[in-house]
């Protein structure tokens, strides 16, 4: 048995795949072995061992990946967004100390989810975190600076990334840029990945993995998760060999200054340290 994109076997929506059938032989596949829930502890039970792996300066170096670059840029967010995030995000940590919940332990916002069903400060801290995010997230200065980008890379297969679909919609609407949501049939996920026919596509998560994209060479996140996973996944749809080989890939972050969105970035940038391990296959022989 085959398992590719292993790292989804441990949920518990699919471990009972591998623990129901009676295959001797198991081998998976990924490039982010790592789950934020720690539940990739259980794939030598549940596979075997990791007995490959392949580094990604070594695929680069033998062409079967492109090589890369990644840039983080940092927006001001305008006077009237920022005065918002300050009153949600304060409300948010007002709430926190009521429920005397410290957010730097691990699990601890899970915590606060599952509080928030019977207290009313959790809630309401919730509510508020999310209201400041949001905000944060789609900052109209993180327009501007996409502006800026692809005017200034005119010509590229572009690939912008987003956290939900209302900016997605209104990144296409704005710049007149195809998109792909869970919503698009598969036709028009084909004819908009196809070969030469856009220079540029918006995307929330679908094309976050599993998802062929042929000549693209510039990905723009505006806005996301801290996933390690999701963070290599978006830079992996660029990675596909160059035709030039000296061609880099290139990876710009779009980023509101002194918000959460900073440590957000800082938590993606970590899962750099482990993207070496970027091709593990585990197995096990039964």
């Amino acid at each position: 048995m085959i398992f590719d994109e292993v790292h989804h076997l441990a949920a518990p929506g699919y471990r009972t795949i591998a623990e129901q059938f009676a295959s001797p032989f198991r081998l998976g596949l990924t490039a982010t072995i790592e789950r934020e829930d720690e539940l990739h502890k259980d794939f030598p039970k549940l596979v075997g061992g990791i007995v490959f792996q392949a580094h990604s300066s070594e695929l680069a170096r033998n062409k079967h990946l492109a090589s890369y670059e990644i840039e983080r840029r940092q927006v001001d967010m305008l006077p009237e967004e920022l005065q918002e995030y300050n009153k949600h995000f304060g409300r948010y940590q007002i709430c926190l100390k009521k429920i005397g919940l410290k957010m730097q332990y691990a699990g601890a916002f899970r915590r606060l989810i599952m509080m928030s069903g019977r207290s009313r400060a959790a809630r309401e801290a919730v509510l508020s975190r999310n209201k400041a995010m949001d905000i944060a997230l789609n900052s109209r200065s993180k327009l501007e600076e996409l502006k800026k980008i692809l005017a200034n890379n005119q010509g590229l297969k572009t690939i912008i990334f987003t956290q939900h679909n209302k900016l997605v919609y209104d990144i296409s609407d704005r710049f007149l840029i195809p998109f792909i949501t869970h919503k698009s049939s598969k036709q028009e996920r084909q004819d908009a990945l196809k070969e030469g026919r856009y220079n540029a596509i918006v995307t929330s998560k679908v094309l976050d993995e599993g998802v062929d994209v042929p000549d693209a060479e510039l990905g723009i996140i505006v806005s996301g998760t801290g996933s390690s996973r999701e963070f290599i996944q978006r830079l992996g749809r660029l990675l596909r060999p160059k035709p030039d080989s000296n061609r880099k890939a290139k990876l710009i972050e779009i980023i509101s200054s002194d918000t959460r969105e900073m440590g957000t970035s800082a938590k993606r940038k970590r899962a750099l340290n482990n993207l070496d391990r970027n091709k593990v296959e585990l197995t096990s022989e039964k």
